[in-house]
């Protein structure tokens, strides 16, 4: 397992009984997690919270807010730089930050960082951009693309804060699969692809994505947008159903001809009271 353990301002305190307990920066938020169906005894400071989402019977949840601001930030340490992100809790318990991903973020800054060259990197379903601050603080270009307006002015303010305001980062609101279609049309190349598919979600104008029948022909158009000398492909997935040998074969198939190399694997976090590594997904990683 590939697991982020150089965080400073998050932690996984403890986990049990479907629940993490979890501290970003100075908080500490109580959040569901379905994976973790052990069981723990739930003492004092799984009561000391500034926030907890409780999930409904129903589907979804809501949050119970306690001295928890409307936003907040962490940092993340990279050699490049420190990452600053605003965290706001939102809708199905969400924060705006996947720390699980630092893992990759380390992975993909030092093959940037070693190119020796100018890398351009296409980030899809971007988020609130992560990825995006990483790689331009390793010194990449970016092509940022995401659905969702909201995410990408979210993402915007992350790389503001983490002094990369001004770092060469195209900001795309579109649907990935058409932008991909028609970067393909245009002739453009990308050294490098990043991308954290959802299961399950629409473009701006309804467009319907199902990770299960649409990620591998993606896969298959962004291929074509890799230049002569590509220098990194990643695919992050959250569904269950897509585990770490799955993206291996589909990276392995898609870029055969490319040569180079794939690993996959579950990506994680500590469990500081326990020694688990919480697992958190699973990434495919190609490199030439």
């Amino acid at each position: 397992m590939w697991i982020a353990d150089g965080w400073r301002d998050y932690e996984v305190l403890d986990a049990g009984d479907g629940e993490k307990l979890e501290r970003w920066g100075s908080y500490i938020l109580r959040r569901p997690d379905p994976q973790v169906i052990w069981s723990v005894s739930k003492g004092a400071r799984w009561k000391k919270i500034s926030g907890h989402y409780h999930r409904s019977k129903q589907g979804g949840g809501s949050w119970e807010f306690f001295d928890l601001p409307e936003q907040w930030d962490v940092s993340y340490p990279l050699p490049a730089g420190l990452l600053t992100f605003h965290l706001k809790p939102f809708s199905f318990k969400h924060t705006g930050l996947f720390p699980e991903q630092a893992v990759n973020w380390e992975w993909f800054s030092e093959l940037i960082r070693g190119a020796g060259r100018p890398v351009k990197v296409l980030n899809l379903f971007a988020y609130t951009g992560g990825a995006t601050i990483a790689a331009a603080a390793a010194g990449a270009s970016v092509t940022h693309v995401d659905a969702s307006k909201g995410m990408t002015s979210w993402a915007k303010e992350n790389a503001a804060s983490s002094g990369l305001g001004n770092a060469p980062i195209r900001w795309i609101v579109d649907d990935c699969v058409k932008f991909v279609e028609r970067e393909i049309r245009r002739g453009k190349t990308y050294d490098a692809v990043i991308m954290d598919p959802p299961s399950y979600g629409r473009g701006p104008k309804g467009e319907m994505w199902k990770i299960e029948d649409k990620i591998y022909p993606l896969i298959l158009l962004c291929e074509k947008l890799l230049g002569d000398d590509p220098l990194l492909f990643l695919i992050n997935s959250y569904t269950t159903g897509l585990q770490p040998a799955v993206l291996a074969y589909m990276l392995g198939l898609a870029l055969k001809s490319r040569g180079g190399s794939v690993q996959a694997d579950e990506i994680g976090l500590p469990v500081s009271s326990s020694g688990l590594i919480l697992p958190c997904g699973a990434s495919g990683r190609w490199e030439k």
